[in-house]
């Protein structure tokens, strides 16, 4: 046997003889006692899980007897596993989850001309979704009832209607029946089958409860705020009235509504009554700044139960852009939700602005040269109100050594004699100095149409322009990384710009100012700096629009300078001196109030 073979032989057997010594000492066999004390423990154990399994039943029949507590003749719809149905079309899409048969997210995808939606952030334009919106009909069995924490039943689905189906039993049941009709618009209908045996004969009314958190949809979270809130259309007259954009707003609206509108700044939900809702209706809509969601909107609405076998109640939803000219045309007044502005500055945007923009949109694609040429236009068309203005202070110019001088005559007596005198100069002179007004007259309320168009105009919504990566938001050069109070937290090129050029027209018109204008030179410079605050976080299209318009009048001022000769005026004005034009029946009155002051600070002095 050769040497290895030995060595494990060898190895084998010490190792079996320590095995069999190991066992015998340190394993002895159980005693008696032993294997009682385990045949103990294990019967222990076996009662014990028939206890846990005795307990567990107790507690599924706790649980059953508290969901039909709950829930009554709905019990068995209390559980379920949710899933979500899509009904979808070119516009908009919509998930119809089978808990609560509701609506629970609504995507727009693309804007009546084809343009596509998506957030600041380049996501799917999501208005709502089941996290931040709540819909539930409540109503009484004896036991108050909630259909959002129900399961339907899908009965019949489409790709362009579906029906949920709540039920106790096959003869009484409540369908919610969703269809889309329109590009955003939904047909919803409430089919209440059989439950004038569910519920009791005293109750004639349900609630329906409508609720949304609005999300952050917009580069701009606080000009979001400012256009984010609750409207409504009273059924009777068919006044469109809103709750404060502002401030946590609350009302109970005592009239009956033709719809109420949750509206986003470019975005709204509207839930539309066919027949009207019943009063009272409370509104709600909550700001809280601290919070991701920007505004908290909710109402609730009373329907009529009239306890037939059969009762339907007609609704629709609208889910769709804020365009002026996609609302109107559902003649439901729905074109008010967008901010265009009251009385004459309404009238501007609705029947010139809107249909400027539109007209150009059609052949440019630049939003940026589209507002260019707007403006450009509205300049040609105020021109000639512009070149009468700007001849009126070429003549008070002319007469300003004139003026100057009845001032240093008068500076130490009555001042009512320095404004007859200067009256009397400016009527010899044949020179009106209310002429310079004319031109503002026209032009303030186009500047303050345009104030409320560009930040509510969905068409300027991402698009970008040179620097500016969307019109409607401010744009941003260079991010501060810290905020300055009325500032912001950013540069604004565009507003910078408006500033600038805004000052540089304040100082040449008060080079031409006289009198009481003259000496509130520091007031017409500080409007603009103010300006500066305010603007920086506003639409870079205004500011944007607000600067060309200044360019522009630089302009017009340049090439009137050249046409007007002042020395010509001035020969002019001393002729009309020699020819002094009767009193005006303004110039009479002023003259008159002058003369009571006069005679008044007399008196006084007596």
């Amino acid at each position: 046997m050769k040497n290895y073979d030995k060595n494990s032989l060898t190895g084998f057997i010490l190792m079996a003889i320590i095995l069999i010594v190991f066992n015998f000492f340190f394993f002895p066999e159980p005693s008696p006692e032993e294997v009682k004390s385990e045949k103990i423990e294990i019967t222990n154990l076996e009662e014990s899980s028939r206890e846990e399994a005795k307990t567990q039943k107790v507690a599924i029949a706790k649980t059953q007897e508290e969901i039909s507590n709950t829930y009554g003749v709905f019990s068995h719809t209390a559980k379920g596993e949710e899933r979500n149905y899509i009904l979808e079309n070119e516009k908009i899409k919509i998930s119809i989850s089978n808990k609560g048969g509701r609506i629970n997210s609504v995507i727009i995808k693309e804007g009546s001309s084809g343009k596509k939606f998506k957030t600041y952030d380049n996501k799917e334009l999501e208005i709502f979704n089941s996290d931040s919106s709540n819909f539930n009909l409540n109503f009484s069995t004896g036991i108050s009832i909630n259909t959002n924490e129900l399961f339907f039943k899908n009965i019949e689905s489409s790709s362009e209607g579906l029906i949920m189906r709540l039920e106790t039993n096959t003869n009484n049941y409540i369908d919610f029946i969703y269809k889309l009709s329109d590009e955003y618009l939904v047909d919803f209908d409430i089919n209440l089958v059989g439950m004038d045996e569910v519920i009791p004969n005293e109750l004639n009314y349900m609630n329906l409860d409508w609720q949304m958190k609005t999300p952050q949809t917009e580069k701009s979270k606080s000009n979001q705020d400012m256009y984010t809130g609750i409207h409504y259309q009273y059924l009777s007259d068919k006044e469109v009235d809103y709750l404060s954009f502002t401030k946590t707003d609350e009302e109970e609206v005592n009239s009956r509504l033709s719809w109420v509108a949750f509206k986003q700044q470019f975005f709204s939900s509207i839930l539309i009554s066919k027949s009207g809702f019943e009063k009272p209706t409370l509104l709600k809509s909550i700001k809280n700044e601290n919070s991701d969601y920007i505004k908290d909107l909710s109402a609730k609405f009373e329907l009529p139960f009239n306890h037939q076998r059969d009762e339907t109640l007609n609704f629709q939803f609208f889910f769709g852009p804020n365009h002026y000219k996609t609302l109107l045309s559902y003649d439901k007044q729905f074109e008010e939700l967008v901010p265009l502005g009251w009385g004459i500055f309404g009238w501007v945007n609705k029947y010139v602005i809107i249909n400027i923009f539109d007209f150009l949109s059609k052949y440019i694609k630049s939003f940026g040269i589209i507002i260019l040429l707007l403006t450009l236009i509205i300049k040609l068309v105020l021109a000639p109100f512009t070149y009468k203005a700007f001849l009126s202070q070429a003549k008070m110019k002319v007469l300003k050594p004139e003026i100057d001088k009845i001032n240093d005559k008068h500076k130490t007596k009555d001042p009512m004699k320095v404004q007859q005198e200067t009256m009397g100069l400016y009527r010899k002179a044949g020179v009106n100095p209310m002429g310079g007004c004319l031109p503002m007259l026209f032009q303030f309320p186009i500047l303050i149409a345009m104030f409320r168009f560009f930040p509510a105009s969905i068409e300027l919504r991402q698009e970008s322009f040179l620097w500016a990566d969307d019109l409607s938001a401010y744009d941003s050069i260079y991010n501060l990384g810290f905020e300055i109070p009325f500032y912001g937290d950013h540069v604004s090129l565009f507003t910078l710009l408006m500033t600038i050029s805004t000052l540089l027209y304040t100082r040449m018109n008060s080079q031409m100012a006289t009198g009481q204008m003259a000496q509130m030179k520091w007031m017409m410079y500080l409007m603009p700096i103010m300006f500066l605050g305010f603007f920086n976080n506003y639409a870079a299209g205004l500011s944007y629009y607000y600067f060309l318009a200044n360019m522009f009048t630089f302009s017009q001022m340049y090439f009137m300078k050249r046409l007007v000769d002042e020395d010509a005026i001035l020969a002019q004005l001393e002729e009309n001196k020699k020819k002094p034009k009767k009193k005006s029946k303004f110039q009479k009155k002023l003259e008159d109030m002058q003369k009571k002051q006069e005679d008044q600070i007399r008196k006084r002095k007596k």
